[in-house]
């Protein structure tokens, strides 16, 4: 069944009922084939869309949501209004549709901040919260709330000077300061929103805050930082770090992990992290992956306990990660 993930079909898939179950023109993901599976539904009997009739892949979708969400964002510019209505009807449901690319590292790939980065950024981190949210269980009107939130969590960065956030060196303390005020900005700008609910307010405030206090602008603790705000700082961590800025590369994937789960950039909610980190982790077998020694090779089992050092076949040869450890993935390659 494997084999069909990310394949397009042509038509609805219906139930022995006649009720669709899966709705023509979807990329067919995992959660897909196990409906089919419940549903008794015949394979064979699938219509898939040829080449031409395919949708546009994870990189072209990609693509339009940066684009459009940089032409609405940059309204406020001229309105000095959120346009929410129509990040809510056009950009959230592009993002969500992002988010079930069945492949995450390619999703990765394409999700990385490159050249456009403010607008990417708030793409990227709108698609792993969404990613986030799935995984962790949430039903759709919650996860469509989130995504919205998580894609306007730097809105208050439209208030900053444009050269502030390109400076390609690192920023004075003077400097630091005032972009951390973002938060505060965007805070105030969603409460006086109309349409805007609390929650998408201190999404912008707290995705900063950390659960040991040593966040910013507040400086609150677990039991205070909403649940929404929690899961926008995992994915803004993880975006950050894997993509390109001015002032730093991409970071390597073992390097990635390694910080999240040691808490390098304040302390995430590990449950989080936990499930976010896991879940990518497990999506990693059978993948070519590159060694920070340089060699390429296939991740076939992971360690139960310590699942990002798994073992890897290089030809005839196996390297347990668990014990050289001075060695680890530098990247896993994208089909």
């Amino acid at each position: 069944m494997d084999r069909y993930l990310g394949r397009i079909i042509k038509n609805d898939l219906h139930n022995a009922y006649g009720v669709t179950v899966i709705p023509a023109g979807s990329a067919l993901n995992e959660e897909h084939l196990e409906l089919i599976r419940k549903q008794r539904i015949n394979v064979l009997d699938i219509v898939f869309a040829n080449a031409a009739e395919r949708e546009p892949d994870c990189g072209q979708k990609v693509n339009y949501a940066v684009g459009m969400a940089k032409e609405l964002f940059e309204s406020f510019r001229l309105t000095h209004k959120v346009p929410l209505a129509d990040i809510r009807k056009e950009v959230v449901p592009a993002v969500l549709d992002i988010a079930l690319t069945p492949d995450i590292f390619t999703l990765f790939q394409e999700i990385r901040g490159t050249d456009d980065y403010t607008y990417e950024h708030n793409i990227g981190v709108g698609v792993l919260s969404a990613l986030i949210g799935r995984w962790l269980r949430m039903e759709e009107g919650e996860l469509a709330a989130l995504t919205l939130a998580a894609t306007l969590h730097d809105i208050g960065k439209l208030k900053l000077p444009a050269e502030l956030l390109t400076k390609p060196d690192k920023l004075t303390a003077g400097e630091y300061e005032l972009v951390k005020k973002h938060t505060i900005y965007g805070y105030e700008m969603l409460k006086e929103t109309v349409g805007a609910n609390s929650r998408m307010a201190l999404a912008a405030l707290q995705h900063h805050e950390r659960n040991d206090g040593k966040g910013y602008p507040l400086g609150l603790t677990e039991e205070q930082i909403d649940p929404f705000s929690k899961i926008i700082a995992v994915a803004d961590i993880f975006h950050a770090m894997s993509s390109r800025r001015p002032y730093h590369e991409a970071m390597p994937f073992h390097v990635i992990v390694d910080q999240m789960r040691r808490g390098s950039f304040g302390v995430l909610d590990p449950h989080i992290v936990s499930v976010f980190l896991d879940n990518i982790v497990k999506r990693s077998i059978g993948r070519v992956v590159v060694l920070t020694d340089g060699r390429v090779g296939e991740i076939v089992y992971l360690n139960p306990h310590n699942i990002e050092t798994p073992l890897v076949r290089i030809k005839d040869e196996y390297i347990d990660l668990s014990k050289n450890r001075d060695i680890a993935i530098d990247s896993i390659a994208v089909e």
